[in-house]
């Protein structure tokens, strides 16, 4: 069981019988009554929104999922097929089910796959992974104003802001959960 003071942005839980992961929460006191932790989560099972409010200090279930080490092997349509590194076995996963995950996958790329009653859900990345820029403007000599970014497009094909002097062909440094430059390799 979770408490309210557990949370976490990424958190998995579960809420009558059906697991969430958490996107956002916030604790807020009202002007009476005790505290409260407002959340949006993110349905596992179909992947919508929901917003959720619990008074503090409530309990929640902690969900029966498991999660393989699995490699990423290629997109088929908006499917994304993974091996299982024990068995050999592949699995489907909807692109759409990984929250946006699916942009940082590169073929070959070895992930931690989150099973719910035998079926892939979700995957877990690490929080920053380095990539190499495919396609990138040239950056304005000269142009020393901070924090003045251009778009980036990764070896994956996600999108990203990035400064000026970033060229294709360097490798980045990005952020996972908030698809943010964090710097050179």
């Amino acid at each position: 069981m979770y408490s309210t003071t557990d949370f976490r942005k990424g958190l998995k839980i579960e809420v009558d019988a059906t697991p969430y992961e958490i996107v956002e929460f916030q604790h807020f006191k009202p002007g009476k009554g005790g505290a409260m932790v407002r959340t949006k989560l993110r349905n596992i099972l179909t992947g919508r929104m929901q917003d959720i409010t619990f008074r503090s200090g409530e309990k929640v279930g902690k969900p029966d999922l498991e999660s393989r080490d699995m490699q990423f092997l290629y997109r088929e349509n908006s499917e994304l097929v993974f091996m299982d590194m024990t068995s050999y076995e592949q699995m489907h996963l909807g692109e759409e089910n990984t929250g946006g995950k699916a942009g940082f996958l590169k073929d070959g790329q070895e992930c931690r796959v989150l099973l719910y009653k035998g079926r892939a859900l979700d995957i877990d990345i690490p929080v920053s992974l380095i990539l190499e820029v495919a396609n990138t403007e040239p950056g304005a000599k000269g142009d020393t104003v901070s924090n003045v970014t251009k778009a980036a497009t990764l070896e994956t094909g996600l999108v990203i802001q990035v400064p000026l002097f970033v060229n294709i062909g360097d490798r980045v440094k990005v952020d996972t959960r908030s698809k943010e430059y964090l710097g050179r390799e």
